[in-house]
């Protein structure tokens, strides 16, 4: 029988896997960050978002997590499944747990991260507009993406 991953609350004993989750998934996906930015960012995220954030964590059978998604309100503000476990279906889970409580979702996804603009398309969110820069002006443009139909 298959065993289905489930999705919970993070917990303050998350947050070591949770980073390195993150640092894997953004060395896979983000090669167009320099190495300045991403230092900055790893900090930020190590030491200011994941000790406050309320996160959905993906499972596996084993209870070991494998990603996460940040809400801030019906906003995905991060959404991250380690490598090992791209294309599996942990990422589209998260984002299904999200919708079912939210008619409309929205999320900023990098320009340059052909693979997380062409996920999110899939899940059929829509471009709504671009920004030049990131949230905090670093040269990395956003897409700004916007989905009102339930995930199928």
């Amino acid at each position: 029988m298959l065993i289905r991953p489930q999705i919970r609350p993070s917990t303050p004993d998350d947050r070591q896997r949770l980073f390195a989750i993150w640092d894997a998934a953004v060395r896979a996906t983000h090669h167009f960050l320099a190495s300045r930015d991403l230092a900055a960012i790893a900090d930020m995220v190590r030491n200011h978002y994941l000790p406050t954030a309320k996160l959905a964590v993906i499972v596996d059978e084993g209870g070991q997590a494998f990603g996460f998604l940040g809400l801030n309100g019906s906003h995905i503000d991060s959404l991250f499944v380690h490598p090992g476990h791209h294309g599996q279906g942990g990422g589209r889970a998260l984002v299904e747990w999200a919708a079912r409580s939210r008619s409309t979702l929205t999320v900023d996804v990098n320009e340059q991260n052909e693979g997380g603009r062409l996920f999110y398309e899939r899940l059929r969110f829509v471009e709504m507009g671009r920004s030049s820069r990131d949230h905090d002006g670093r040269p990395y443009p956003l897409l700004h993406l916007r989905r009102t139909e339930g995930v199928t």
